[in-house]
């Protein structure tokens, strides 16, 4: 029974950790977009 158990804490902790890189993932592109916003705004501003 403890095995069971186990193996189910060991499934969700690795769904966590994909779910958590998919996160950061995201985070980065996410980043990545308003770095090419903010760049492009200055170019326009100090044009």
């Amino acid at each position: 029974m403890s095995e069971n158990l186990n193996s189910n804490y060991i499934e969700k902790d690795d769904f966590n950790v994909k779910t958590e890189d998919s996160n950061y993932e995201d985070l980065i592109e996410k980043l990545k977009e308003i770095k090419s916003t903010i760049a492009l705004l200055e170019k326009t501003i100090f044009k």
